[in-house]
């Protein structure tokens, strides 16, 4: 049986993107898109080495795939990694009481089990809220990720639940990586001489994350260049005083408007989170070292921050952009220039 927090994602593809990504842990997610499974799978879309969704709703799985890319079929993935998928259920119908009444606990069990028995494992199961899953999900030993052609930067990673477009993107441009567990002390990393420190994206409540206050801390007294995304951007926040809160029903889809506050730009951009920090306009309440730079425009929460003063960014989306669209990707690139910058 599948327990775990149900959400869903508007997404009309990247569902194997979805399943691998490490932030989906402890949740079953439902897609929205009426088919999934039509292209396939391939290794080559991982964004780790298994999938670390608790269970999969879909309206419909493909029981046939096309794509010149693909290697087996979504059906045959998800029974050789034992991922419990229910087909079948109006994922629209499921999508609006979630709307309504917020992501929850639920299960995906055998009929035999019977609907008290699933109902009384459902509610035995623990809720997100107050939920640290970064140890779950992060590597347990620090490992090494090669640079694209000749290394330029030398770029440490906190590994909260990290995706591997997200180390692509930083070899592209010539960043070097280090690949540290959750837990690791920020002394520890700032030994090795950085140059750049990017927080990546994770599952669980941020407010449960231990050890906030001091990484933080640690980071900002170095000066060294910190770009966050998703938990990252919540974590960093936290660290500064802010506030983080639980949404009703989260952000999850690769269709999600977000301005840009400095250039009045909207971007399109890829989302997966069920927390938010707090702010009040431009500012972010118990941090005022921090102001807002993005903001959604679909219910106008934050959905990033920089320092006032120090070479700090993060966004709570995904520019990382696996799966799409691409066009929050500069902001890997302002981050390449702050270490330039600093250098």
């Amino acid at each position: 049986m599948a327990l775990g927090e149900v959400v869903f994602n508007t997404s009309l593809g990247g569902y194997q993107e979805i399943l691998t990504d490490p932030s989906y842990a402890g949740q079953i997610v439902a897609m929205t898109a009426p088919l999934i499974g039509n292209y396939g799978v391939t290794p080559d879309d991982d964004e780790a080495d298994r999938p670390w969704v608790a269970g999969f709703a879909v309206r419909e799985l493909s029981p046939s795939f096309s794509n010149w890319r693909a290697q087996e079929g979504l059906d045959e993935y998800l029974k050789r990694h034992d991922i419990m998928c229910i087909e079948g259920i109006d994922t629209r119908q499921l999508t609006r009481h979630i709307r309504s009444e917020g992501a929850m606990r639920s299960g995906i069990g055998p009929a035999e089990l019977g609907a008290d028995e699933i109902l009384r494992r459902v509610l035995e199961h623990p809720s997100m809220s107050g939920l640290d899953l970064t140890h779950v999900v992060s590597t347990p030993e620090p490992y090494p990720w090669p640079s694209e052609g000749a290394p330029r930067f030398r770029v440490a990673v906190y590994d909260f639940g990290v995706k591997r477009h997200s180390l692509r993107l930083l070899a592209k441009r010539g960043c070097e990586l280090t690949v540290y567990p959750s837990t690791t002390l920020a002394a520890q990393v700032l030994a090795d001489q950085p140059d750049g420190v990017f927080l990546s994206n994770g599952p669980g409540d941020p407010a449960a994350v231990p050890g906030v206050a001091e990484l933080v801390a640690s980071l900002s007294e170095s000066e060294i260049p910190v770009f966050g995304i998703c938990l990252g951007h919540q974590l960093l926040s936290l660290g500064f005083g802010a506030e983080t809160f639980k949404l009703l029903y989260g952000h999850r889809g690769g269709n999600h408007p977000v301005q840009n506050l400095a250039s009045r730009r909207v971007e399109i951009t890829s989302q997966n989170h069920g927390f938010a920090v707090r702010a009040d306009g431009d500012s972010v309440p118990g941090a005022p070292d921090l102001m807002a730079s993005h903001v959604n425009l679909n219910d106008t929460t934050l959905e990033g921050v920089r320092h006032r003063e120090l070479p700090i960014l993060a966004v709570q989306y995904h520019p990382e952009s696996a799966p799409g669209p691409h066009d929050s990707r500069y902001l890997f690139d302002e981050f390449i220039a702050l270490i330039e910058e600093r250098k």
